[in-house]
């Protein structure tokens, strides 16, 4: 049975997460997709291709991307290079402190290039990345032209 797992599965977005793949054949080819919609609605991706190893297993901190969205080890990569459906959206949080980006993480077999709904991951997870720590206080800025927030730690 193939699973996909990301730890810690609710962090910080600056932190970084340990994904990892297992109950795949030795050296299966296997795509990983991450994606997520914005608060507007919007749809960002991202996917790269792996060779499992020898024991059915795939990490992109040791496992090198074969292609897709980046080439190489990049630990953190299917986040790094989520892409807009749309062009020229970019990926910006608004409400930093009530939600987190709910991020979906997906196990293909083979080469998957597109968002056919027909096509069944062989695993999925979810990984929240919130922008604000627990006990966070934001405070507004309005001082004459200047407009900002203030975040002030517990």
């Amino acid at each position: 049975m193939v699973e996909v797992t990301v730890t810690p599965q609710s962090s910080l977005a600056d932190r970084p997460v340990q994904i990892r793949v297992r109950g795949l054949s030795p050296s299966q080819l296997v795509t990983l997709r991450a994606w997520l919609k914005d608060e507007q609605g919007e749809c960002f991706q991202s996917r790269a291709f792996f060779r499992a190893d020898g024991a059915g297993e795939v990490d992109p901190g040791l496992h090198a991307a074969l292609g897709g969205s980046y080439f190489g080890v990049w630990p953190m990569g299917l986040f790094w290079f989520l892409q807009p459906d749309t062009v020229f959206r970019r990926l910006v949080k608004r409400d930093v402190a009530g939600s987190p980006f709910r991020v979906r993480l997906e196990v293909f077999d083979g080469l998957c290039l597109g968002t056919d709904p027909r096509e069944q991951p062989l695993a999925s997870c979810e990984a929240e990345r919130w922008y604000v720590g627990p006990g966070v206080q934001r405070v507004p800025i309005r001082e004459g032209r200047v407009r900002g927030a203030l975040f002030l730690p517990p």
